[in-house]
């Protein structure tokens, strides 16, 4: 394993394990709760804050955690009103990231290089403050689904009820579209825009073949995501193509796998 003395691939295994956890749970949140058309649009809509940052000079991954985080409280907000649709909310922010991403790109004083790792990702170029910002999300975000789970739980399945125990729903509803928007962000130099929504759900998907509980689902789902990066980074390592890519093919694979062999056990016994 002469890979393992390379910091990239250090990093690499870092940033995965972090990302995993994070995505395992944030995504449990987003699978039960249908919002992964919402979080399709969250990941498009950060672009724009990419080439906003490209533009001013500043952090493309600090311009586009403002942005995604505007454009779910923008949703949320929309979403809500009488005279606008969910749906189209979404579509509103989605569109309108993307216009403005490609906008400053176009207007930034000279092309970023590294843009095609906001939009396909590449694990093996992440560096030191990618990680520490991955580290102090998954704290963050572990803390208050721990403090917070059965609130979590009640709002995820059933928000008429969680509002009936006096739960202040809208206040987490708007604070876990914050962490979705942070999560999705903080992952973008992994699995880039195209793909990230992948990282947040496939792994949850293949948990809830296996479970219907919540914690449960958040645990499998982290086991999984990480099988799914490892296997990702050796076939990108390997075979010289898009880790980003590589890793939601593996995760596909698993998928399939475990959706075949439980078919496969149900139908012999």
């Amino acid at each position: 394993m002469d890979l393992l003395q390379y910091t990239f691939f250090q990093h690499a295994l870092l940033g995965s394990l972090l990302a995993s956890i994070v995505c395992g749970i944030i995504g449990t949140y987003i699978v039960t709760r249908r919002l992964v058309f919402i979080s399709g649009g969250l990941t498009h809509a950060s672009f724009g804050g990419i080439g906003i940052g490209l533009y001013a000079g500043i952090s493309p991954i600090l311009s586009a955690a403002i942005f995604a985080v505007l454009s779910a409280f923008g949703v949320e907000w929309l979403s809500k009103r009488k005279d606008m649709r969910e749906d189209s909310a979404i579509a509103v922010f989605w569109t309108f990231g993307m216009a403005l991403g490609i906008i400053f790109t176009y207007l930034s004083p000279a092309f970023a290089p590294d843009l095609s790792a906001y939009l396909f990702g590449n694990i093996l170029t992440i560096t030191t403050g990618d990680i520490i910002l991955l580290a102090v999300l998954t704290v963050i975000v572990s803390i208050f689904f721990y403090l917070y789970i059965h609130p979590i739980i009640s709002i995820a399945f059933d928000r008429e009820f969680a509002r009936s125990q006096g739960i202040p729903v809208h206040l987490f509803e708007y604070l876990l579209m914050m962490f979705i928007a942070l999560v999705i962000v903080a992952c973008l130099r992994m699995v880039g825009i195209v793909l990230v929504i992948s990282l947040l759900t496939i792994p949850q998907m293949t948990a809830n073949i296996f479970t219907h509980r919540f914690q449960r689902i958040i645990w499998l789902s982290i086991g999984i995501g990480y099988a799914s990066c490892l296997g990702g980074l050796f076939i990108s390592y390997f075979l010289n193509v898009p880790s980003g890519a590589s890793i939601i093919f593996f995760s596909i694979i698993i998928y399939a796998i475990c959706k075949l062999g439980k078919t496969f056990y149900l139908s012999s016994r």
